[in-house]
C-alpha cells in the first residue's frame, strides 16, 4: 500500500483517536479514508442509506444507489477498516424529503443540503459517533477546520474555492464543530484524484454528482412525481400586471428563472420576480427587477458567539455564487443584510450565509434562511417582495 501524505497539519493534532467516516462510494470520501488512515487514526468506515433498495436502478443517483455501497465496502476492505450501512431512510423522508415539497408548494426554493447536513451527516451520525466510541466523525467535504484556540474551532471555505462546501454548514449545532474533521480540505479535487490514482482505487474517476442526491432526472420531475398541479395565472410586473400565460404550479419556478415559462410573445425577455402562493400566481419583469441589496432572514444559527459578528461580512446566497461585501444588522427575528453592490436572485428559502476574512482565510460565522427581499429597480408595489 502507498503511503499518501496529507497537507492538513490540523489533522495530526489528533492522530490515534477514533473516527466514523463517512463513504458514499465516491473518490472524495474515499479519499478523506485513507489520508485519515495514514494519518494514523483508528477508523471505522459507514454509509448512510437514504433509499429503499427495492427503487429501480434508473431512478438512483450516483451517490445513494446499491453499487456506490459496494463501492464504498470496496475501499473499506483496501484500507482495512469495518465498515457499516447505516439506516436513515425514514429521517432522511422526515427531515428532507417531506419539508422540501412543502417549501416548493409554498412558492420558495428549499435549500434541503442544509436540512440534511443539520439533522442526519452531523446530526444523527455524530450520535451515532458516540454510541459507537468514537471522538469524531469525518467526511469529504471541502471544508478546512482551524483549531482556533482551546476549544474553539472554525470552519472556513476550502482551499479548491470551486468546490468549497461551507455555504450548506452554516446551521449545525455548534458544538459538534470540534468532533468533525475535514481531510480534504487544504487539496484540489484534482489532487484527490490523483491521490486515488496513486492508491490504486477503482473510484478515482468515478463521476462526481452534480445535484441533489435525490433528484436522478430533474427537480421538475421529482416535484411533478410527488406533488398536484395547481395551475394559475403569469403576471407581467412591466406590463401594468396583465396576465401574460398560465403557470403549471409555483413548486415548477424559482427567482431569477427565464426558461420554461412558456411565454411565446417573442418580443418579451421575461425572469420570475415574485411568487404569490395566496393568489397562487407567477410574477415576471425584466432581469433589472431581479436584482436586491437587500434581504431579511430567519432561522439564525451562529457558529460562533453573536459579539464576534462583525458588522461588515461577506455575505453568499447561492451556492456556487461569490460571496459579496453586505452589512448586517440583527432583527427580532434574525438579521438583515444590505449589500454594497445588486446581487442577482435573491430568493426566499434559499440561504444567506455570512462569512468573515481573517489570518487563516474566510471563515464561516452562521447564517439564516432569506424570509424577504427588495429589488432594486422600480417596481409596481403588487410586485414588490413582502
Amino acid at each position: 500500500m502507498t503511503k499518501m501524505t496529507n497537507t492538513n497539519d490540523q489533522l495530526e493534532v489528533h492522530a490515534g483517536a477514533k473516527v466514523l467516516v463517512a463513504m458514499s462510494g465516491g473518490v472524495d470520501s474515499s479519499m478523506a479514508a485513507r489520508l485519515l488512515k495514514d494519518q494514523g487514526f483508528e477508523l471505522t468506515g459507514a454509509m448512510m442509506r437514504f433509499w429503499q433498495d427495492d427503487k429501480p436502478k434508473e431512478q438512483f443517483n450516483l451517490c445513494c444507489s446499491p453499487e456506490a455501497a459496494y463501492d464504498a465496502r470496496r475501499i473499506a476492505d483496501a484500507i482495512d477498516i469495518p465498515f457499516y450501512l447505516l439506516d436513515y431512510r425514514d429521517m432522511f423522508e422526515n427531515h428532507v424529503i417531506n419539508p422540501f415539497l412543502d417549501v416548493y408548494q409554498g412558492g420558495r426554493t428549499p435549500n434541503p443540503c442544509v436540512w440534511c447536513n443539520r439533522q442526519i451527516k452531523f446530526g444523527a451520525f455524530v450520535q451515532k459517533a458516540k454510541l459507537l466510541g468514537c471522538d469524531y466523525i469525518a467526511t469529504g467535504h471541502y471544508v478546512r477546520r482551524v483549531d482556533l484556540a482551546e476549544d474553539e474551532v472554525g470552519f472556513y471555505r476550502g482551499f479548491d474555492d470551486s468546490k468549497d462546501q461551507t455555504y450548506f454548514l452554516w446551521a449545525l449545532p455548534r458544538e459538534v464543530l470540534g468532533q468533525v474533521l475535514f481531510p480534504l480540505g487544504e487539496l484540489t479535487k484534482d489532487r484527490v484524484r490523483e491521490l486515488a490514482r496513486a492508491a490504486d482505487f477503482a473510484v478515482a474517476s468515478k463521476k462526481s454528482s452534480h445535484s441533489l442526491c435525490f433528484i436522478t432526472d430533474s427537480v421538475r420531475s421529482f416535484l411533478q412525481e410527488r406533488t398536484e398541479r395547481h395551475p394559475g395565472p403569469i403576471i407581467d410586473a412591466a406590463q401594468d400586471y396583465q396576465v401574460i400565460g398560465e403557470h403549471d404550479g409555483l413548486q415548477f419556478y424559482t427567482i431569477g428563472q427565464k426558461k420554461g415559462l412558456g411565454l411565446y410573445h417573442s418580443h418579451l425577455e421575461r425572469f420570475v420576480i415574485d411568487m404569490d402562493a395566496r393568489e397562487n400566481s407567477l410574477i415576471v419583469g425584466t432581469r433589472d427587477m431581479c436584482y436586491g441589496s437587500h434581504l431579511t432572514a430567519t432561522g439564525l444559527n451562529f457558529l460562533v458567539d453573536e459579539d464576534a459578528i462583525p458588522k461588515k461580512v461577506m455575505a453568499q446566497t447561492r451556492y456556487r455564487q461569490t460571496p459579496s461585501p453586505a452589512t448586517l444588522t440583527r432583527t427580532d427575528t434574525g438579521f438583515a443584510l444590505q449589500f454594497d453592490e445588486p446581487v442577482f436572485a435573491l430568493t426566499r428559502g434559499q440561504s444567506a450565509v455570512i462569512y468573515t476574512r481573517d489570518e487563516h482565510g474566510d471563515r464561516l460565522l452562521g447564517g439564516g434562511t432569506i424570509d424577504t427581499f427588495v429589488p432594486d429597480a422600480k417596481v409596481p408595489a403588487r410586485a414588490v417582495v413582502s
